[in-house]
C-alpha cells in the first residue's frame, strides 16, 4: 500500500470518520430517565455510524492500493461513496425523527435531539461532501504528505567514470597524443561520420529533472499503444528523462520508461 498516495481529501475522509465514530457513543436525545445512545438501536448504529465507517475506509483503501480492486464488480471506492452517501441520507432522516425505535419508551415527553445526533449528522456531512467532492476538486487532490525533496538527478544516459576495476573501461592516452583512427576512417577526419557527411544536429537542450504528478495519470507505452503500461501515484517522484513526440518520457522506480501525456499540474523536484 502506498500511503504517499492519499491526498487532503482522503485525510478529511479519515477526520470525519473519527468523529462520526465518536458521536456514536454520545446521547441519542436529551430526555428524563436513561438516555440511550446509538449502540441501544442496531439499525441506527449500522446505517448511519459504522456504514458511514465502512464507507471512508473502503475510500482509504482503494486509493492507497496501487492497483483498483473491485468486489462483485463495483469499485472499493465506488462502494465507499455510496456508503457515506447513504450514511448522511440515514443521519437527516434519523435527527427528524430523533425518538425511532425509542418512542415507545419516552412517550410523549418533550425530548431535545442529543449531540450524539447532532454531532454524527455533522461527521456524515463531511465525511460525504468529501468523498464526492475530492476527484471533482484540485485542492482535495494534493498529496495529504508531501513527498520529500529529491536529490540532484544524474543526467540520463550518462556513465560511471572509467578507471581501475570498472568493465569496459577505456583506456587512458598518453599526454598529447592522438586517439587511433577507427576502421574505415581517413586519418585526421571526424570521428563516426565518413569524410564529406554532413555533421549531425545537435539534440534538443533537455535537462532530466524530477516531478510528481498532483493525481494519478496513466504512462503509455512508447511505441504509441493505447493501453497504459503503469499508472504514476501523487506523492511518488519520478524521472523525466527526454521530451518525445506524444509527450514526456518518464522512467518509474523499477525502471520502466513510458510517455506521460498528461503534463498538467505537475510539480518540478
Amino acid at each position: 500500500m502506498n500511503i504517499r498516495s492519499l491526498t487532503r481529501g482522503d485525510g478529511v475522509v479519515i477526520g470525519a470518520a473519527v468523529l462520526l465514530f465518536i458521536a456514536s457513543f454520545l446521547d441519542t436525545f436529551d430526555g428524563p430517565g436513561d438516555v440511550p445512545n446509538a449502540w441501544d438501536n442496531l439499525g441506527l448504529v449500522m446505517s448511519m455510524y459504522v456504514g458511514g465507517i465502512i464507507g471512508a475506509v473502503l475510500i482509504v483503501v482503494a486509493r492507497a492500493l496501487p492497483q483498483p480492486r473491485k468486489v462483485v464488480g463495483l469499485d472499493l471506492g465506488q462502494l465507499g461513496v455510496a456508503l457515506t452517501v447513504f450514511s448522511l441520507w440515514t443521519a437527516f432522516w434519523t435527527i427528524v425523527d430523533p425518538l425511532g425505535a425509542f418512542s415507545d419508551s419516552f412517550g410523549s415527553a418533550n425530548i431535545d435531539t442529543g449531540a450524539g445526533l447532532i454531532l454524527g449528522l455533522i461527521a456524515a456531512l463531511v465525511l460525504a461532501a468529501a468523498a464526492v467532492a475530492t476527484p471533482l476538486v484540485p485542492a482535495l487532490q494534493a498529496a495529504l504528505v508531501p513527498a520529500p525533496r529529491p536529490a540532484a538527478p544524474q543526467p540520463y544516459g550518462a556513465q560511471p567514470p572509467g578507471g581501475y576495476g570498472y568493465p569496459g573501461a577505456q583506456q587512458q592516452q598518453p599526454y598529447g597524443a592522438q586517439p587511433p583512427p577507427q576502421q574505415g576512417q581517413p586519418f585526421g577526419g571526424p570521428q563516426g561520420a565518413p569524410q564529406g557527411a554532413p555533421a549531425p544536429q545537435p539534440a534538443a537542450d533537455f535537462s532530466p529533472f524530477w516531478f510528481a504528478v498532483p493525481v494519478p495519470r496513466p504512462l503509455y507505452a512508447e511505441d504509441g499503444s493505447p493501453s497504459p503500461i503503469a499508472e504514476l501515484a501523487p506523492g511518488t517522484w519520478y524521472l523525466a528523462v527526454e521530451q518525445g513526440g506524444q509527450g514526456l518520457v518518464a522512467q518509474t522506480q523499477d525502471g520502466r520508461r513510458g510517455v506521460l501525456r498528461d503534463t498538467s499540474g505537475i510539480q518540478r523536484g
